[in-house]
């Protein structure tokens, strides 16, 4: 049950945008432009990152919900997903992208922890520094809307096929705000 009376039926941050637009706005423009706006990253390898971030963080919702879009993204290579959360550093993924979601773990955990070693990998496999900065940034990011997510406990359906039609939704149009509603209070 959430912790603030928020939209019924309606999940994670959906539920908290609906409650407050003039903030959701702003969020889901940032998250459009991480994860669908100008990257090197294809938007695929974008949210998957985020959703490597999440499952590190223990946010049902945004695990599910991004990796459901990922799956989408990725189409016929779709379990490329399972694989890396299960284990990326053995999943068929590039070795660059192997290195950059070895430096979102770091941001993840405690972002201080970023290396230079880190850095020089990811570099040595062909990451820019665009690539890099997009990596820190997303991972910064879903550290915040997970915490976010969970820090008023919103709803987070546990059957994964909940999320699958939000995928899709995602991969198709990006990051549209939903219809709004007065906050309750």
């Amino acid at each position: 049950m959430p912790h603030i009376q928020l939209p019924e039926g309606i999940p994670g941050i959906r539920s908290l945008v609906m409650y407050r637009p003039d903030t959701g706005k702003s969020l889901y423009e940032l998250a459009q432009t991480l994860l669908r706006g100008d990257s090197p990253l294809s938007q695929a390898e974008r949210e998957l990152i985020a959703t490597y971030v999440s499952a590190r963080n223990n946010c049902n919702f945004c695990t599910q919900s991004h990796a459901a879009a990922a799956r989408a993204l990725f189409g016929p290579d779709r379990e490329v997903v399972d694989f890396v959360l299960d284990e990326y550093k053995t999943a068929p993924i590039s070795d660059k992208l192997k290195a950059l979601l070895t430096i979102a773990g770091h941001v993840q955990a405690d972002a201080r922890t970023v290396s230079d070693t880190d850095i020089a990998i990811a570099r040595q496999q062909g990451a820019s520094d665009r690539d890099i900065h997009d990596t820190v940034l997303i991972a910064a990011t879903f550290c915040m809307f997970n915490r976010y997510v969970d820090g008023l406990a919103t709803l987070s359906p546990t059957d994964s096929a909940v999320y699958e039609p939000m995928g899709e939704r995602l991969a198709q149009h990006g990051y549209v705000l939903p219809a709004t509603q007065p906050p309750a209070n």
